[in-house]
């Protein structure tokens, strides 16, 4: 296909930051929790491991589920564009509802409803940005539009941090229309409203044509045998980037409560130290990474995505243990950029590595399938793993890094041995 075949690369690019703006605001409205921990903790009386629940299995269960089926099969064969605005107010109409609910079944609800509206973005976005670029720019793309993880994550702590610190003495609140409103509700108020927008934004976005289609869609039953018959890579490489999502969603939802409960720090200094780390050493990990593995692609390596991915989890096994270890709150705060920096670098890679190697009928649902794998393990158990073990093994919440750190300890090192397996399967099934 000749460049001229492409769509324009103003339009390209207009789409990427439409679709990272819309991602940033998913990540917002998903990391609250992290920063809200204490207040929802002494109003509801909850423990780290529900918690974490309401961050991770709440969310995951059904934002996995739904990216497959309808959504994965909708976004095959139907309007991406329209898909993922959609799914942009849901989640953000559900995010607002949080700042109503007063109960743990009501939070875990309308968690569960944040999650089938996100469910909408990725795998769609993916597909939609793989008929958009080449294959030899695939990589920048697709770590631009993933940036939004950490330029959300980033706002979130920033915003609702300073928010924890003003709305911290309040006492509750009657607001018009809406009625009464506890301090820790607010930032949920605050944060799921403005999405809303986001949605009409992203209906600006043009459909790009799809490429290497058939009249009819591939049946499910395609995709599993798509799947089957190139086990050797699918499998090794969902479950090796689900390691480094295991470790990941660990070290971004417990690490502010890490450092009130070890350093004594408050809210409004996490919200301006670490924040910050995380907006600008994320973003940067994942841009690095997907540059880097076109530059590798472009110069002739089969396995660039692959090997991205391999440096990330060697580089982060050492440095993620020593940010719990240490007992300065500055050492591990300068700890947790090159430990956000690796931990973000593989993905931008990993989404292109996939759209790659998979026809394009099948892209949002392989995509689905592969954000079904790394998100359970990932975003399901990341926080809930560490949490269980300061919970139930060393029965003390102030141990969390403790926690952080087994995970490290195992979970690095698998992914990189997963991903040192499935190298010779990738080359051997890309396209000519």
């Amino acid at each position: 296909m000749t460049r001229s075949d492409w769509p324009p690369a103003s339009q390209a690019r207009y789409a990427v930051i439409v679709l990272m703006v819309a991602y940033l605001f998913s990540y917002v409205d998903r990391q609250i929790l992290s920063m809200l921990v204490g207040p929802i903790k002494a109003d509801l009386g909850l423990t780290d491991t529900e918690l974490s629940l309401l961050h991770g299995f709440a969310f995951a269960l059904f934002y996995t589920v739904f990216g497959i089926w309808p959504i994965g099969t909708w976004a095959d064969k139907g309007n991406r564009r329209n898909i993922i605005a959609g799914g942009v107010f849901l989640w953000s109409l559900m995010t607002a509802l949080c700042g109503r609910m007063t109960h743990f079944a009501g939070l875990f609800a309308a968690r569960v409803g944040v999650g089938v509206g996100e469910a909408a973005l990725t795998p769609t976005a993916y597909s939609m940005l793989a008929d958009y670029f080449p294959p030899e720019k695939r990589g920048r793309a697709l770590g631009l539009f993933s940036m939004g993880v950490y330029f959300g994550i980033g706002v979130a702590i920033m915003v609702t941090g300073a928010l924890v610190q003003y709305v911290a003495g309040l006492p509750p609140i009657d607001l018009p229309l809406i009625g009464e409103v506890r301090g820790w509700q607010i930032p949920f108020l605050l944060l799921g409203l403005p999405g809303m927008l986001v949605a009409l934004w992203v209906m600006t976005v043009q459909e790009p044509p799809r490429r290497d289609t058939t009249a009819d869609l591939p049946s499910f039953g395609a995709v599993i045998s798509h799947l089957l018959g190139n086990r050797s890579f699918y499998l090794n490489f969902f479950f090796g980037i689900s390691c480094l999502t295991l470790l990941f969603n660990g070290i971004a939802f417990w690490f502010p409560a890490h450092l009130m409960r070890s350093f004594g720090v408050d809210a409004l200094f996490v919200a301006f130290t670490y924040g910050p780390i995380m907006f600008v050493a994320g973003a940067a990990g994942i841009l690095t990474g997907g540059i880097l593995a076109d530059r590798w692609r472009s110069s002739g390596n089969q396995t660039a995505e692959i090997r991205v991915a391999l440096v990330s989890a060697l580089c982060l096994w050492p440095v993620s243990i020593a940010t719990f270890q240490v007992d300065n709150v500055t050492l591990a705060l300068i700890l947790a950029i090159p430990t956000l920096f690796f931990s973000s670098f593989p993905f931008g890679a990993a989404s292109a590595a996939i759209q790659l190697v998979t026809p394009n009928q099948l892209r949002a649902r392989v995509s689905a399938i592969y954000l079904l794998v790394i998100n359970i393990i990932g975003i399901g158990l990341g926080a809930t793993v560490a949490s269980a073990i300061s919970d139930y093994v060393f029965a003390d919440e102030n141990r969390i890094g403790d926690g952080i750190s087994i995970v490290a300890l195992f979970s690095a090192p698998l992914a990189a041995l997963l991903f040192w397996r499935c190298q010779r399967a990738f080359k051997e099934i890309q396209p000519n």
